[in-house]
């Protein structure tokens, strides 16, 4: 056997430890926050000695890291993934606010506690990491925005930034309610509720009429485009 193939099952099997060892970090954080999960822990669900644990990650931080961007990155990739698929800003808007609270809520309620409370507690390297995540999550939205300022859709006295902080900031209240009173509010409903009234903030205050004069404007041109073409004198 060459020494190609004896390094490859070495790296695969190191690999598949990798993964089973972030899996029950990740099943640990979620359950008992930062500041109370172990390696000790972690190995014993992961079904290793905690010797095992230090092989691959020096520390309880790092394994922490690592699972907040691993988790980041699976829900990160879902919103990239569907965002093209959806028309307008609305529902856009509609599909992040309801896919947040649905992750963060129903899937998981505990990475959600970890990043919001003591994930960020930990230090700023931590928290320069959970920036960081949050940066690529939110861009697929902000990017909607932003065109939608250049198409009159969005309001352009508010700057991008204070748009992402009502509209995440609004959901992370939701989410921080729930975590505290240990009470999970109706999904769809609070859904709806933020989308109507995120969409009422960041639109023009005269957004309708605005659409509807230009609406106007654009049959009234099409007419008389239209009559010009059919008289006899345009023959």
């Amino acid at each position: 056997m060459s020494a190609l193939q004896r390094v490859a099952p070495r790296r695969a099997k190191s690999q598949l430890r990798i993964t089973e060892l972030l899996r029950a970090a990740r099943e640990v954080f979620s359950e008992h926050g930062f500041q109370h999960a172990t390696t000790a822990l972690i190995a014993e669900r992961a079904g290793v000695s905690e010797a095992t644990v230090f092989t691959y990650f020096a520390g309880k931080r790092e394994l922490c890291i690592q699972v907040i961007k691993d988790w980041y990155d699976e829900i990160s990739t879902e919103v990239e993934r569907e965002m093209p698929h959806l028309q307008g800003v609305y529902a856009r808007l509609s599909f992040v606010i309801r896919h947040h609270l649905i992750t963060l809520l129903a899937d998981g309620s505990g990475m959600c506690a970890l990043v919001l409370g003591e994930g960020r507690a930990t230090g700023p390297d931590l928290a320069d990491v959970i920036t960081e995540c949050k940066r690529r999550y939110t861009a697929p939205l902000m990017d909607c925005l932003a065109q939608g300022q250049k198409q009159g859709e969005i309001r352009t006295d508010v700057p991008l930034r204070l748009m992402r902080e009502l509209i995440y900031g609004s959901m992370e209240h939701v989410l921080w309610d729930s975590i505290t009173n240990q009470k999970r509010p109706a999904i769809d409903k609070t859904a709806e509720q933020l989308t109507a009234l995120i969409w009422s903030a960041i639109t023009p205050p005269n957004a309708s009429l605005e659409a509807l004069t230009r609406f106007r404007d654009e049959v009234r041109q099409a007419l008389q485009q239209s009559l010009q073409a059919a008289s006899p004198a345009s023959a």
